[in-house]
């Protein structure tokens, strides 16, 4: 209990900066109705230290604080107020992102682009599986993980981080569409950069309309039968390991694989929440120890 207590007291103040211009003096978001005695701030960060313990469960989290004094002192809601209102924060929680990624590296302009699958069940169940499936538009689908070679049913996280390891931007989309359509997206909130992508955002006709209306380069590596064939920088395919490691470090101490939600705003939470307490920790270590940004794991342990 001890643990959560101080990761709690070290994410406070990093969330309360990176959302002091949208909260008012005791930390929530304006809004009509009765002010929570618990903030939201508090909420966000509960949350973050939460996912940072790799505790993804709602009940488990709250067997471990509800008798906590600390969290007492601090008005601590009930679990199901807690799951509500921690998905109607989810846009706040990417204000927390976009904040931290601009104080991380403010200048950088090389993203890499990836995806990985999110499965909302096991394959052999997708048929007969409820999750998630309030509406069409954003239903789970099947699709098919390249690297894995395995065909999942659930959703695809797509993300852009920069050359050091930040995430700049995250989304979620069905496990059908195909990764080059996520740089349709792309546009309307980039210019002026360079982009590494690997073969599933081939296409010259996007990588010309890319430069054209923004200034993107986008950068992949050819197939080995296409005429103008050459080979794909060490230079690039070094730099691409940074957004793999990303992926395996939610994978393995994050566990972003793993999904008990029921609701698509459910599963998207929780995605954002283990990207933002991943980049709260990165900028624990640069701005307050001093220590390499990456060494995540350690972070909250000097």
């Amino acid at each position: 209990m001890r643990n959560i207590e101080i990761i709690f007291e070290k994410m406070y103040p990093i969330v309360k900066l990176s959302l002091s211009k949208v909260t008012d003096n005791k930390g929530n978001i304006p809004k009509t109705g009765r002010k929570p005695k618990f903030s939201d701030v508090n909420l966000i960060t509960l949350c973050l230290s939460a996912e940072f313990l790799s505790i993804d469960s709602e009940n488990r989290l709250f067997d471990l604080i509800s008798n906590s004094h600390f969290f007492k002192a601090r008005s601590l809601i009930e679990r199901t107020s807690f799951s509500r209102r921690r998905r109607k924060l989810y846009p706040f929680m990417n204000i927390v992102l976009e904040f931290l990624s601009k104080e991380l590296a403010p200048d950088e302009d090389t993203l890499i682009v990836d995806s990985m699958p999110v499965e909302v069940c096991r394959f052999a169940r997708a048929r007969r599986a409820k999750i998630c499936k309030d509406s069409y538009e954003t239903a789970p689908d099947f699709g098919y993980c390249a690297s894995q070679r395995t065909t999942f049913y659930g959703y695809k996280l797509h993300a852009l981080c920069d050359i050091n390891g930040v995430f700049r931007k995250v989304d979620l989309s069905k496990g059908s569409l195909a990764d080059i359509h996520y740089l349709q997206d792309v546009r309307s909130f980039l210019s002026d950069c360079t982009i590494l992508g690997d073969k599933g955002y081939l296409s010259k006709d996007v990588q010309q309309d890319l430069f054209q209306t923004n200034r993107i380069k986008l950068y992949t590596p050819k197939r080995s039968n296409q005429p103008d064939y050459h080979k794909y920088p060490a230079v690039f395919r070094r730099l691409r390991k940074r957004i793999e490691t990303l992926f395996s470090q939610l994978c393995d101490q994050f566990m972003i694989k793993r999904n008990y939600a029921k609701s698509f705003s459910g599963v998207a939470t929780r995605m954002m929440s283990k990207i933002v307490s991943l980049t709260v920790a990165q900028y624990f270590n640069k701005f307050v120890n001093n220590k390499p940004m990456n060494e995540i794991k350690y972070a909250f342990s000097y």
